[in-house]
């Protein structure tokens, strides 16, 4: 079992996240999911057997054996975020509604086909699709949630709505390209942390961006607004990744769905090991010799825990958590800046505040 982490926890002194607004921020995430799901579910039901079933068992709506379940379906950041955008811009929430599901059919195109890459066989507390229906589905069923998301938007038929899957098309296309850059990265010995950044913004901070602009083009935000609605959501991006980050390495496995030392077992360049492996001094070139030494290894898959263990401390002897950490913090602090230019009610501004601290605070 891992440790907690607190380098995730004790951010909550810095953002502030009270019990009352931990409580509202559920809500909107509720609020989101309840508005979206039915209009998700209906876009699932299009697709030809047997993906409809696949989508279902991934989105937790059934079990493997095609039972009716009530699994894990994700935060629904996203959701919760795209409806708010639509308020943002003066449209009631409902506007919002066919970008969230836009939104949320791309985020788990990207899910089961980096599930399938990354070789996780866990989410969300039980096996991946690839895991259980095979790795021809999860390609196919990726594939048909991605031509989903803009069929949802286009069939609205206006003039917002191609504005809005322009944006999506071209979120789409940062996510592919941050994911291509993780793959790359995992066969290199060094990332800087400027690459690892770049890396992060395209594959979380873009789609997120895209969230909380989606719904507030599609109630007829201009440019200007839809774009600095966007800056918040990048950089928010790049905090959740942050986080997910430190998650990844020293997560607790009941609370992530996931293995202990996740990312370590994957060999990833995130931005804890990059930060450790900047930082110089002898932790890190203990850290460095160890990792060149895995790249190389074929019994890296049978290390025992305490191997793992071993480089999840040298990485934190090194700062590389405490400065992910500090990365977490001062991205949620930018992202919030971003709020200043949009003029907005009030209301919709203190939730996007608080769904930014609950992205920075959260364990799993």
């Amino acid at each position: 079992m891992n440790p907690g982490n607190p380098a995730v926890e004790n951010t909550a002194a810095s953002v502030g996240t009270a019990g009352g607004e931990q409580a509202d921020t559920l809500a909107l995430l509720e609020r989101g999911r309840t508005l979206s799901t039915p209009v998700l579910r209906a876009a699932v039901d299009r697709l030809a057997a047997p993906m409809d079933t696949v989508a279902a068992y991934h989105f937790g709506w059934i079990d493997a054996q095609g039972n009716p379940a009530d699994g894990d379906g994700g935060k629904a950041v996203r959701p919760a975020l795209a409806l708010l955008s639509a308020e943002a811009a003066g449209a009631s929430a409902e506007v919002g509604v066919p970008g969230a599901v836009a939104v949320e059919l791309v985020h788990n195109f990207s899910l089961l086909h980096d599930d399938l890459m990354d070789g996780d066989e866990q989410r969300r507390h039980r096996d991946t699709v690839w895991k259980v229906h095979g790795p021809a589905l999860a390609i196919l069923v990726g594939d048909a949630l991605f031509a989903l998301a803009n069929e949802v938007l286009l069939e609205l038929g206006t003039v917002e709505a191609g504005r809005a899957a322009r944006r999506l098309t071209t979120a789409s296309r940062k996510l592919i390209d941050g994911q291509a850059q993780d793959i790359s990265y995992e066969h290199r010995e060094r990332v800087s942390v400027e690459e690892c950044l770049e890396m992060e913004g395209n594959k979380t901070g873009a789609l997120l961006a895209c969230a909380v602009s989606i719904g507030a083009v599609l109630g007829g935000a201009d440019d200007r607004t839809a774009d600095k609605l966007e800056e918040y959501g990048y950089h928010l991006g790049l905090a959740f990744q942050a986080v997910d980050d430190l998650l990844g390495i020293w997560g607790d496995p009941d609370a992530t769905g996931k293995q202990t030392w996740s990312d370590l077992r994957q060999r990833k360049k995130s931005l804890p090991v990059v930060a450790a492996l900047a930082a110089g001094g002898p932790a890190c070139e203990e850290l460095a010799e160890l990792l060149a030494a895995d790249a190389k290894s074929n019994d890296f898959e049978n290390f025992s825990e305490a191997e793992f263990a071993h480089r999840a401390s040298l990485i934190e002897a090194a700062g590389g958590r405490q400065w992910t950490a500090d990365e977490a913090r001062r991205q949620h602090a930018v992202a919030i800046r971003a709020l200043d230019d949009v003029n907005m009610p009030q209301r919709v501004r203190d939730q996007l505040v608080a769904l930014a601290d609950f992205v920075v605070v959260r364990k799993r």
